[in-house]
């Protein structure tokens, strides 16, 4: 007996499936230092079981249309792996803040690295 599930209503903003989202790059592209430390944290997290893949996606898909308007890959990327290590009691939103404050004391010079 076959089901035929119910015509999908409509989209979500980021379903863009099917859309004209103009050419792909074909160029590679050389990722920043920051850019590959989200990649590895996103790794290294997920391996110690602080979310899966699906819980990356969800908070990605609620972050709403301006995100994807205002936002690059990789900045996206970094806030829904915060928030899911905020859910998974990682860390709270008191010892992030705390952690940027004395990051950010230590002045622009700190932490610059090349990518050598």
């Amino acid at each position: 007996m076959a089901h035929d599930a119910p015509p999908f209503v409509g989209r979500r903003w980021h379903d863009m499936g099917g859309e004209l989202a103009g050419p792909v790059p074909q160029e590679d592209h050389d990722f920043a230092l920051w850019e590959k430390r989200v990649d590895a944290l996103m790794i290294l997290c997920s391996g110690k079981g602080y979310f899966t893949v699906d819980g990356l996606r969800r908070v990605l898909e609620d972050m709403g249309e301006d995100a994807f308007e205002t936002m690059s890959y990789y900045e996206r990327w970094i806030a829904s792996i915060n928030q899911n290590l905020i859910e998974a009691g990682a860390y709270t939103t008191a010892e992030l803040g705390a952690k940027m404050t004395e990051v950010k004391a230590r002045g622009t010079t700190y932490g610059e690295a090349t990518d050598e």
